[in-house]
């Protein structure tokens, strides 16, 4: 892990609880109970669980805010207990539901807080502060000298975003960063961290209470019971296939088959061929997912689709029966 200012040649590293345990004076449930996972290089982790699970905790032990009892977080194989905590949390990206941006500061000198602690030249401060404004949406013309107060709160959250990416850190903790927005600019931005994450690659170790948006933001959730005690740990396909036990499936939701549906596109899916026949039911993009079309079946009330790419040219036929198969299939099935 690249420590006093220096880059480190990867641009992620994998993250690994070792047997994490945290107690509280006073409490007579840990807070994290003998936590192990492990968050492969560039993944996108979420904890949820209900209230008392530990998600925060958990995620506060990555750059030591919250001390570790027993057990150990390793973050590109070296023990985050073993690092400096100063440096550590400059190298940690940190991104926090209400943003806690600084009121006195402009955006640009907001998104250079941690690299002017790490030394950077002026210029190269402005340069990245420039680069990221307009990596996550926002104008440099417009944006870079206003202060927090005249902005949205997505903008607000974007700026926030941009500033956790300042040094290029390896990982990225990120506590409920949506949470406080409208649902529309909430959804918008998810949007727009996953285009961010696919361009950039980052460990993240993501924060929600809400099950379905850690179905949309993880390539692995981890479901944490009462007293930070995991439940269960894979990917959002294999936990929506196949929870653990009883609290998971209880947790995840009983239309836990149609958030499967959620996570793929028509275009991630074997079509059945036209065969040079009529189109047959409504016509849908490539991009739907494959909930949406089955919804889209249901109003309709039809049972077939016709698929056409971006450009419009028919590509095959979906239809429910189809879907049901699909679902129907082992986990790691059904892809084209």
């Amino acid at each position: 892990m690249a420590l006093e200012g220096e880059r480190s040649q990867s641009s992620a590293a994998e993250i690994v609880f070792r047997n994490v345990t945290k107690r509280y004076p006073g409490r007579r449930v840990a807070a994290v109970s003998d936590l192990s996972f492990v968050v492969p290089a560039g993944e996108i982790c979420v904890l949820v669980g209900p209230s008392g699970g530990g998600k925060t905790t958990a995620m506060k032990m990555v750059n030591r805010l919250v001390d570790i009892d027993e057990g150990d977080i390793l973050i590109d194989g070296r023990s985050v207990r073993s690092l400096n905590v100063i440096e550590l949390r400059r190298q940690v990206g940190y991104v926090i539901q209400h943003v806690g941006l600084f009121p006195h500061m402009s955006v640009a000198d907001n998104i250079g807080t941690v690299p002017r602690l790490l030394g950077w030249p002026k210029d190269r401060i402005r340069e990245r502060a420039g680069e990221l404004i307009e990596l996550v949406g926002l104008d440099p013309e417009e944006h870079r000298d206003a202060y927090p107060a005249q902005l949205s709160g997505g903008q607000q959250q974007r700026v926030g975003l941009a500033r956790a990416m300042a040094a290029d850190p390896l990982v990225m903790l990120m506590d409920e960063p949506f949470g406080a927005l409208d649902p529309i600019t909430r959804a918008r931005l998810q949007d727009e961290f996953l285009r961010l994450h696919n361009e950039l690659r980052k460990t993240v170790i993501f924060v929600t209470h809400d099950i379905d948006e850690a179905i949309k933001m993880g390539d692995r959730i981890a479901i944490l019971r009462e007293g930070g005690v995991l439940a269960q740990y894979d990917t959002p396909d294999a936990i929506l296939a196949e929870p653990a036990d009883d609290f998971v499936a209880r947790f995840v939701g009983a239309d836990r088959s149609l958030k499967r549906l959620a996570l793929k596109r028509l275009s991630q899916i074997e079509l059945a061929a036209l065969n040079g026949s009529e189109p047959s039911g409504p016509t849908v993009s490539a991009s739907t997912t494959l909930r949406d079309a089955l919804a889209l079946m249901l109003g309709e009330g039809t049972r077939d689709l016709t698929v056409v790419d971006e450009g419009g040219r028919q590509v095959g036929r979906c239809s429910v029966e189809h879907l049901s198969e699909l679902l129907a299939r082992p986990v790691g099935e059904g892809a084209t």
